[in-house]
C-alpha cells in the first residue's frame, strides 16, 4: 500500500446504519450496517475488507443513494459544499451523480442497440463535450483496456463477461469525478487488464479523486489500496 495524500475530505460517513424490513417474512428486520464512521480524502483509495455478508456492497449502495440509510449521515463534498445524501432530494442526488460521484459495479447494464463506443462516450457528451471528441476519447480508453476495435460499433450484449466489464469500467472512468465507488470492478478480468485498471485508478487518484472500493483479488487490493477499512457481519439480533 502507498501512503495517502494529505488533502481535503471528500466523503464523511457518521453513525451510518442500514436495516431491511422483510415484509414477506413476518416483517423480520435484517440489520446490515450499524454505526459506520469513515472519512475519505482526495487522493486516497480506501478498500473495504471483510468476509462475504459484511455489508460492503450495501455500504456502497447507501452512499450512492440506491438505498436510503436507516440512520446517520452520508456527507459528500459537492461543488465545494457538504451535502448529506441521506437527506438529499432526488434532483440533488442526480446532480451529485452527474458531476461528483461515480459508481462502477461488477456488471454492465446493457443498453439495447447502442454501440459500445457510444455507451462509453455518453457521459462525456452529457458533460458538454462534442460528439466527435467524446468518441475519440472513448476509443482511446477502450483501446487502452484492450477492447478490440472491431467491437466498438456493436452493442455489448453479446460480448464476453470480461469485454462487457471493460466497457463498464471505461464508461465509469471516462469523466473525471472527485469521488469514485467501485464494487468489484475487476472480478471478471484477467491479470493484464487488472493491471490496466490499477494504472487508471492510480492516475485518477493523482488527479485528485477519492476512491472507495471492494476488491476481492488480494494482488489488486494490495496494488491500489492506500488503506483498508475492515468490516464484519453484524451479529443476529
Amino acid at each position: 500500500m502507498t501512503a495517502p495524500i494529505a488533502s481535503p475530505a471528500m466523503l464523511e460517513l457518521r453513525g451510518l446504519a442500514k436495516s431491511f424490513e422483510l415484509h414477506q417474512q413476518h416483517d423480520t428486520r435484517l440489520d446490515v450496517l450499524d454505526d459506520i464512521d469513515l472519512t475519505l480524502h482526495a487522493g486516497e483509495c480506501v478498500v473495504l475488507s471483510g468476509p462475504s455478508g459484511a455489508g460492503k456492497s450495501t455500504l456502497l449502495r447507501v452512499i450512492y443513494a440506491n438505498y436510503r440509510s436507516s440512520h446517520g449521515a452520508v456527507r459528500v463534498r459537492h461543488d465545494g459544499h457538504w451535502l448529506d445524501l441521506a437527506e438529499a432530494t432526488p434532483h440533488q442526488v442526480l446532480e451529485v451523480r452527474r458531476r461528483t460521484l461515480g459508481y462502477v459495479s461488477q456488471f454492465l447494464r446493457v443498453i439495447p442497440r447502442v454501440p459500445a463506443l457510444d455507451i462509453v462516450a455518453e457521459p462525456l457528451i452529457g458533460a458538454g463535450i462534442s460528439v466527435e471528441e467524446a468518441r475519440q476519447r472513448a476509443g482511446a480508453l477502450l483501446r487502452r483496456l484492450n477492447v478490440p476495435e472491431r467491437l466498438w460499433a456493436l452493442p455489448p450484449g453479446t460480448f464476453s463477461g470480461g469485454e462487457q466489464q471493460r466497457v463498464n469500467i471505461a464508461r465509469g472512468l471516462i469523466v473525471h469525478r472527485p469521488l469514485l465507488l467501485l464494487d468489484e470492478p475487476t472480478a471478471s478480468l484477467d491479470a493484464e487488464n487488472r493491471q490496466v485498471v490499477a494504472q487508471l485508478l492510480e492516475e485518477a487518484r493523482h488527479a485528485g479523486a477519492a476512491v472507495l472500493g471492494i476488491f476481492h483479488d488480494e494482488d489488486m487490493r494490495d496494488r491500489v489500496a492506500t488503506r483498508l477499512f475492515p468490516m464484519r457481519p453484524m451479529a443476529p439480533a
